[in-house]
């Protein structure tokens, strides 16, 4: 069987009824990709859905199977409970019993041969249908008879002070008294002799700094200062990669390296454990790519591999956290959000973060859409390691 991208567009689309009440499902779409990243568009496949309880292979309350076509862009829309059933009642799912994750599986033939695509949580409680259970509930029994009354309670504490009254009015203003009498007038200093043309402190010109001028009175030294201090910009090529982030200073930040490391790679280095790699934002990255490591030891692996690299002569690259991976997809990649474009030249595929979920999965995002989501560290995703200056 081909091996598939499965690119999640929409989950958890409560269905409305014309009926006013709670819907019996919610809906789905997805976009089939084969190993090319090409889509199967019009194309007949299997599908079967099945939803688990509690984790990622926890227990299984429903599962039924569609047979959809894919449309010309290889997106098919599913009604999650409106399918062929294989096992469970979609009525009876209690959804305020979650967390509740989703299992997707395939076969691009039409068939029945499922092959497992990946599991997602449901991030958002489906509330049309939680709702339901608040709408019906079960039958009041009859009031119990009345207790007696408790004692009474301790006095509560005084409670704070009142805002502070305005201030009262200004008084009058006094008399003023009467001048005295001006001291007399002092004597004339004797001028000093005019200063000889000197040289002048600065004298030479440095990084961002010009001097013009001779030093001497009708020609005194001008320094001047370039606006701004390092005059770097995002998608600048500099120290081995391309620019994604600078801080307020315009002379620190981060820069990608200039093409992947790897075009497919675990996460894991086999061995499914807490590596407490679980930072996000600005320099977590290099945190968690050192919890990792420690964790997992030398092998080909995400982590390892951007620890490894050695662009531009620099051995301080790591596997970006969550947070930095999409500065580089807005910045410099797919997401445009400064007009430069694709600089980084990423691919519409997905990308490892370093930054962990749980001992089975951990964080990444799709550069064809800036998708960011959790799935199993034994999946082979691309990576592009970071470092920073």
């Amino acid at each position: 069987m081909k091996k598939l991208i499965l690119s999640i567009i929409a989950m958890a689309t409560i269905a409305i009824t014309s009926f006013g009440q709670a819907p019996e499902g919610f809906k789905y779409q997805a976009v089939l990709r084969d190993a090319g990243n090409t889509i199967l568009n019009n194309q007949a496949v299997g599908m079967q859905m099945t939803i688990q309880q509690g984790s990622i292979g926890g227990t299984t309350v429903y599962t039924e199977t569609f047979a959809p076509t894919t449309n010309a862009y290889g997106l098919v829309n599913l009604e999650i409970g409106s399918g062929t059933v294989v096992s469970g009642d979609f009525t009876t799912i209690d959804w305020s019993a979650g967390p509740y994750f989703i299992e997707t599986a395939v076969d691009v033939t039409g068939g029945t041969s499922y092959a497992v695509m990946g599991t997602s949580q449901l991030m958002s409680v489906p509330y049309a249908l939680y709702a339901k259970y608040a709408e019906n509930p079960g039958p009041q029994g009859p009031a119990g008879p009345q207790g007696p009354a408790g004692n009474d309670g301790a006095v509560g504490a005084t409670g704070p002070a009142g805002p502070q009254g305005p201030a009262g009015n200004d008084g009058a203003v006094g008399a003023t008294g009467p001048q005295g009498p001006q001291g007399p007038a002092g004597n004339d200093g004797a001028t000093g002799p005019a200063g000889a043309d000197g040289q002048g402190g600065v004298t030479t010109a440095g990084t961002n700094v010009t001097i013009t001028g001779t030093g001497i009175v009708g020609d005194p030294y001008v320094v001047n200062a370039a606006s701004g201090t390092c005059g770097l910009s995002i998608g600048d090529t500099y120290q081995g990669g391309i620019i994604f982030y600078l801080d307020a200073t315009g002379c620190h930040g981060l820069i990608a390296a200039p093409s992947d490391q790897s075009t497919g790679i675990q996460w894991y280095n086999g061995s499914y454990s807490v590596t407490n790699a679980v930072r996000d934002g600005i320099g977590a990255g290099e945190f968690n790519t050192e919890r990792i490591i420690a964790n997992q030891a030398t092998g080909a692996y995400a982590a390892q591999i951007c620890a490894n690299y050695q662009g531009g002569n620099y051995g301080d690259w790591y596997l970006p956290s969550k947070y930095e991976l999409n500065l580089m997809y807005l910045n410099i990649g797919q997401g445009n959000a400064l007009g430069l474009g694709n600089v980084g030249g990423f691919a519409n595929f997905y990308y490892w973060s370093s930054t962990e979920y749980d001992n089975l999965n951990a964080q990444w995002q799709n550069f064809f859409n800036g998708a960011q989501a959790i799935n199993n560290k034994t999946l082979t995703y691309y990576v592009r390691a970071v470092r920073a200056f």
